[in-house]
């Protein structure tokens, strides 16, 4: 029997702000015109995220015309107080996202805690509760709201645009929990929307990586979690 370890969910915003994280450090910021696949990825560990598991997004649907807008903003300086800059945002985003997670085997400390059921169960109960955390898109000062849906239902003004190519963009982080090596990558790709619909390459399949630093993991063990009904009591399921 198949486990049971997909989601699928809708997510808007009246703003959002996804950069390359790589050159986005102080001065004016312009966002891409879609989601990338670490902003996807992190809005589904705002859902639910244990370290037991790895969230795989698999693909987007870009629910409004995609629009820009420029604001004027205040962002703190490294060395205190303000500065001045432009940020270009897109303006009055949705999405339809469909996403799975996997067995993180980069943990072995955490084997006991791969339980078929546990996690798909509190998933999808945070996911009608609209997330376990604050959701954002690509940065704080874009808050974001969840909510399930049927991928593929309801139109989009993309859908019999054909293919729509946006060059070579930034996919995610290689982070050592999730390769087993401790160094630090940044993934680059090349995304084509086909009638509103980007389907990601899988992490490992993405050829053209950064190095970026020297990083460990975080180690867990058994101390660090509560039982399952420890958690459903305080989650008030």
């Amino acid at each position: 029997m198949p486990v049971k370890n997909s989601i699928e969910f809708k997510v808007w915003a009246r703003h959002a702000l996804f950069t390359d994280p790589l050159t986005r450090i102080g001065g004016e910021k312009c966002s891409y015109h879609i989601p990338t696949y670490e902003a996807l990825k992190g809005i589904a560990k705002s859902i639910y995220w244990k370290p037991t598991i790895i969230w795989v997004i698999d693909e987007v649907r870009v629910m409004k015309r995609i629009r820009t807008q420029t604001k004027g903003t205040k962002p703190l300086k490294f060395g205190g107080g303000n500065d001045l800059a432009i940020y270009t945002f897109l303006a009055d985003v949705e999405y339809q996202v469909r996403a799975h997670f996997e067995w993180n085997t980069y943990r072995p400390e955490l084997a006991d805690d791969r339980v078929d059921g546990k996690h798909y169960g509190i998933a999808t109960r945070m996911l009608e509760r609209g997330g376990r955390q604050d959701v954002f898109l690509g940065t704080r000062d874009c808050q974001g709201y969840v909510e399930p849906c049927e991928f593929g239902s309801e139109a989009s003004p993309y859908d019999n645009e054909g293919e729509l190519a946006f060059g070579l963009m930034f996919h995610g982080f290689d982070y050592p929990d999730e390769t087993g090596e401790e160094k630090l990558y940044a993934r680059f790709w090349r995304p084509t929307m086909v009638n509103g619909c980007i389907r990601f390459d899988r992490p490992e399949d993405c050829t053209q990586r950064k190095f970026i630093r020297d990083m460990s993991a975080k180690k867990f063990g058994k101390a660090s979690f509560r039982s399952v009904h420890d958690e459903t009591t305080a989650l008030g399921c």
